[in-house]
């Protein structure tokens, strides 16, 4: 197969996606789903989506499990880096721990920063927003 028979993709400059939350544990499936549809609408392939799908989850769950509870979520790309920021109305700030290997749980921020160019974390009135910026190659 040569390449000239490949169909062409064009990935546009993302519009900022605001998706706001539900305050139960449907929130990260919603989360997924979400940023799942925009990322395939902007013409990455499924194989591009995995690392900001699994950062997506655990930005969400954490901000359901460790917060008051996750507000909304944001994605915006623009030069190439995806940026997904999750905010919620706690203002306990994240902590990143190295689990014990015995430990089923615990891992969520540890694996955003091992899938993530850079990620952190900002107070803002009535809670905080936890950010993780990706590379998306070919995008």
């Amino acid at each position: 197969m040569t390449t000239s028979n490949l169909p062409q993709r064009t990935a546009v400059p993302a519009a900022p996606l605001t998706v706001f939350l539900p305050a139960d544990v449907t929130a990260p499936a919603r989360a997924r789903h979400e940023v799942r549809s925009v990322l395939l609408g902007f013409g990455l392939l499924e194989t591009q989506l995995d690392d900001v799908l699994l950062a997506t989850s655990e930005l969400v769950t954490n901000a359901f499990e460790h917060g008051d509870r996750p507000q909304r979520l944001e994605l915006a790309y623009a030069d190439g880096l995806l940026t997904l920021r999750v905010h919620d109305t706690s203002s306990r700030l994240p902590e990143l721990r190295a689990p014990a290997p015995a430990q089923a749980r615990s891992r969520g921020l540890v694996l955003v920063q091992a899938l993530s160019e850079d990620w952190g974390f900002e107070r803002r009135p009535g809670g905080k927003v936890v950010w993780a910026v990706f590379r998306i190659p070919g995008a």
